[in-house]
């Protein structure tokens, strides 16, 4: 009887795409974050070099990497809101060692 009630290609699914839709968006994003992440402290921490290069080689990959991805000017607007904030903490951090005596 249910296989009666059943008619092939007539479910609306659109609720269903818009879900994957953002789970595969929400992956590109975090996963495109991470490397980036680590892509910053491997270049600070292990190979030494200065922050100020490792932030700008990071940052112009991760928009060269978004635009090649279509990835839009919302991740644009993101890569550039995360180097400012990079920016200000080593400013913040300047500061201090400034006037905290070592």
């Amino acid at each position: 009887m249910a296989a009666a009630d059943y008619t092939r290609g007539e479910m609306d699914i659109t609720t269903q795409e818009r879900t994957w839709d953002g789970f595969i968006k929400f992956s590109v994003w975090s996963g495109f974050i991470t490397i980036l992440a680590v892509a910053y402290m491997t270049l600070t921490l292990a190979t030494g070099m200065h922050w100020l290069i490792a932030l700008v080689l990071c940052a112009g990959s991760g928009l060269v990497g978004g635009l090649l991805m279509g990835m839009g000017g919302a991740w644009i607007a993101t890569v550039i809101g995360l180097s400012a904030l990079a920016i200000f903490i080593q400013i913040v951090i300047a500061i201090s060692r400034a006037l905290i005596p070592a």
